[in-house]
């Protein structure tokens, strides 16, 4: 049976600290709804009803698109252990830049990895558990750095020029506005 609470209590943000994925998912008001997973160390509680997470530039860029247009964001965690638990975080998100005047503050919460394009901070509105109960139980292996090894391979200028190319429109045709771009709006 789902329940929702207003606030990340200690057992929730526990929960969270244990897990080794979570997902992502956005919409624009018309078009495709993105679902990502996410990995690597990359998420943060900030406080009981904000969140946050380093994002690496990758071969998309929806969840930019659909928070500059709209600001709506479900994150989603759930467990493969023997303990079941389907954790959604639902809310309005805002992206950071390294360019902006609140990157360096919020930084600070993350380890620095090669690729870094954004953090995407989400403020809580509403908070739901489920049980579980059809979620298979596996064991995580190992993480995969491949995205950490492009990166670095890629370098800062081949970033640059990637983010230019790949990730300055959503498959949708909405603008993600690279760091690079120095029109970007701010975001929600």
């Amino acid at each position: 049976m789902a329940k929702f609470q207003g606030h990340l209590d200690e057992r929730l943000r526990g929960f969270i600290s244990e897990q080794k994925v979570f997902f992502t998912a956005t919409a624009p008001s018309v078009g495709r709804i993105n679902l990502s997973p996410k990995g690597l160390d990359t998420f943060r509680c900030i406080d009981d009803r904000t969140v946050a997470y380093l994002d690496l530039t990758g071969s998309g860029n929806e969840s930019a698109a659909h928070v500059f247009e709209n600001g709506r964001m479900t994150i989603m965690f759930c467990s493969f252990s023997k303990n079941p638990l389907i954790l959604r975080l639902y809310g309005k998100a805002r992206v950071v830049r390294p360019t902006d005047e609140e990157w360096d503050p919020m930084h600070h919460h993350f380890p620095t990895l090669p690729g870094e394009r954004q953090i995407i901070i989400l403020a809580i509105e509403s908070i739901q558990t489920s049980c579980g109960f059809g979620v298979p139980m596996f064991e995580g292996e190992k993480e995969r750095y491949a995205l950490v090894e492009w990166a670095i391979k890629k370098g800062d200028e081949g970033l640059i020029d990637y983010r230019e190319t790949k990730n300055s429109m959503s498959i949708d045709g909405r603008e993600t506005y690279p760091v690079e771009q120095a029109d970007k709006p701010r975001s929600q």
